[in-house]
């Protein structure tokens, strides 16, 4: 008997909470798949002029524009997944489950009230179907930057274009001419779109995609500097540098990495006991005693083991940081293909728009400094600083050897991309250049 009523007044209640929200199911996932259209056609009338949520809709800042798109990522993920609920719950509905709906006192929306939403939630989520909204949320955490999916099909539009319209497309004698001179007809192609009611519209819509694009371009160029700098100091400061510091010998064989560094620190000790000489000879003063000057040279001793064994150790350390640096470049290379072929894009508008007589200097500017007769000097100044960071001996006959052979290759590289496309592209930057190198 107290069975009985344990089971009447705590179970039974319970079960049949539970079988009539499973009931409601259907009811549910359409309301709040619903409610998450009626939030992002609120957000498109209240600040986006009834236009769907994108950069072309409003002059926002990037800022606030990613903060109303990750709105509607959240709610374009909240219609799909209710909807997904609303179908499968529908789909297992039968005859039996409605006849204990109506014994629980449960009424569903009419055919009518269903249809009508269904159709209201399409219509919202119709315009960003196609949109990179949405797509891909997997990739958003991997990838440092993220381009729109539009934006680089038109661009590869853009370039298939180019190499269809390129003037190395063979053609046949009458395609070269035609019954009107070009200028003609290019002066009426100018009018056409002039005259067109939606010519402003291209124009602006050019102008944004130009902007997006050197925005992407300038901040994944600012990526490839500072993440490469920032992982160099940081592994150098918090990983590499206590491990060397705890790893390394303090004995005094270890406080130069190789002999040229070791005969530096000699020079400098000689260089010192002269200047001391020579100072107490400029001042007429008696002469030093020997016990003074090798006090003296003891302590510039120890000062220049302090400072070859910091050099040393700052080596050691440059080098596992140049690893992680180099780590770095190279995974954002790799997670970011779209911002590379965006870069591309950008450095081609951006060199291949210049006049003739810029690119011309350009070219010479380049040439000179890398491959130029003064250029011998600059390389080695940078051979040496490099040695001089890893901690290497600087080899006089391996910087000869790269001097001879190096810029010697470069320059047939400038050469050969002179001529085989620049000379295609812009042969008046060719003749241009030549002029200016004579």
């Amino acid at each position: 008997m107290l069975k009985n009523t344990f089971f009447s007044q705590k179970i039974y209640p319970f079960l049949l909470s539970a079988y009539r929200w499973y009931l409601l199911t259907p009811e549910r996932a359409l309301i709040e798949a619903y409610q998450a259209a009626i939030k992002i056609k609120e957000i498109e009338d209240q600040h986006f002029n009834g236009n769907k949520i994108d950069s072309q809709s409003t002059n926002y800042s990037p800022s606030v524009l990613e903060y109303f798109q990750g709105d509607l990522r959240t709610l374009l993920k909240t219609i799909e997944m209710r909807l997904t609920e609303f179908k499968a719950s529908r789909w297992f509905a039968n005859e039996s489950k409605q006849k204990a709906a109506i014994k629980a006192n449960i009424t569903y929306s009419s055919a009518e009230i269903i249809l009508e939403k269904l159709q209201f939630i399409d219509e919202i989520t119709a315009k960003y179907t196609n949109k990179y909204i949405g797509q891909n949320e997997q990739n958003v955490n991997s990838q440092v930057v993220i381009i729109p999916k539009d934006f680089i099909e038109n661009t590869q539009t853009t370039r298939k274009k180019t190499i269809t319209n390129s003037p190395n497309k063979p053609k046949g004698k009458a395609d070269s001419t035609g019954i009107l001179p070009r200028s003609i007809l290019s002066t009426i192609s100018r009018l056409q779109v002039e005259l067109d009611p939606e010519s402003e519209e291209d124009v602006v819509k050019n102008f944004r995609q130009s902007q997006k694009r050197s925005v992407l371009a300038v901040r994944f160029i600012l990526l490839l500097i500072i993440v490469p700098l920032l992982t160099h100091q940081l592994s150098k400061l918090v990983i590499v540098g206590p491990l060397v510091d705890h790893f390394r010998k303090p004995a005094a064989d270890q406080i130069f990495l190789h002999e040229e560094m070791e005969e530096e620190a000699l020079m400098e000790l000689q260089r010192f006991e002269e200047k001391i000489k020579f100072q107490n000879l400029i001042i007429d003063a008696p002469p030093l005693e020997e016990k003074d000057i090798e006090h003296q040279l003891v302590e510039k001793a120890e000062e220049l083991a302090e400072k070859f064994k910091w050099e040393s150790a700052n080596a050691v350390k440059n080098v596992f940081a140049d690893m992680f640096a180099v780590s770095a470049f190279t995974w954002l290379l790799l997670v970011s293909k779209s911002s590379i072929a965006v870069l591309k894009e950008f450095f081609d508008h951006v060199v291949y728009g210049l006049s003739d007589s810029a690119k011309a200097f350009i070219i010479i500017l380049f040439t000179d400094i890398f491959v130029g007769f003064h250029s011998p000097h600059g390389w080695e100044v940078i051979l040496e600083g490099i040695s001089r960071h890893l901690g290497l001996p600087a080899n006089r006959d391996f910087i000869f050897l790269f001097i001879a052979t190096f810029p010697v290759i470069l320059d047939t590289i400038f050469k050969y991309w002179i001529f085989r496309y620049l000379n295609r592209i812009s042969p008046s930057a060719v003749a241009t250049y030549h002029n200016m190198n004579e």
